[in-house]
């Protein structure tokens, strides 16, 4: 597979086909830069693949769609049942042999890139909700945290109320609604570690 606005170096299948002929059953092309890319992008693709690492997510940092799958290796694709493919992160959990072909990216000859900030966003959400339960995960630590911080809170509302040192009606009002708090985003993540096992279940990867 190969971008259609002919800046991936086309030279490079000669290596490509050298590593599958080695025994790779999948090759990636790499890009040695991001020189022809603009400031906006450059962060944002960067930022981009960290977030995914971040987030658990196994994706080959500056690797587009610049790829060679072997006959084998495309069956096993078409072996998976989920609608939403994110390639980029599920082509390298099938565990094939694989390499890396490095190549230069060229400067686009015509026109410009169709890749608009609301596609590469579209892209981020949909890589990160297709390969990682982690914020769910999130959640339920932030649930923990904010309840461990609303249970000092409280202590020190009720320590207040006992020397006489808060305004009437201030200790129940924060003791609430920092218990409420606390415990509803606690349950909301608990509810989340249920959910990403039937996600992760419903994928039968």
């Amino acid at each position: 597979t190969v971008d259609a606005d002919l800046q991936q170096d086309i030279e490079a299948l000669d290596k490509f086909i050298a590593c599958y002929e080695n025994g790779c059953e999948i090759v990636y092309g790499v890009r040695n830069s991001r020189d022809t890319d603009g400031f906006f992008k450059k962060i944002t693709a960067t930022g981009f693949y960290k977030v995914m690492g971040l987030l658990g997510c196994n994706v080959m940092q500056n690797h587009a769609d610049y790829r060679l799958l072997s006959k084998a290796a495309l069956q096993a694709l078409m072996d998976y049942k989920e609608v939403n493919l994110f390639l980029r992160g599920l082509i390298p959990t099938m565990g094939f042999p694989s390499d890396v072909v490095y190549f230069d990216v060229k400067k686009r000859e015509a026109g410009h890139s169709k890749y608009t900030l609301k596609k590469m966003l579209s892209l981020a959400i949909d890589g990160i909700t297709s390969m990682s339960t982690r914020p769910l995960r999130m959640i339920t630590l932030l649930g923990f945290l904010v309840s461990m911080f609303s249970l000092i809170m409280i202590i020190i509302c009720l320590a207040d109320w006992l020397t006489g040192k808060n305004v009437p009606g201030y200790t129940t009002t924060l003791v609430v609604s920092l218990l409420t708090g606390g415990l509803t985003i606690f349950s909301l993540g608990v509810v989340g570690e249920y959910v990403g096992k039937i996600y992760l279940e419903t994928k039968a990867r």
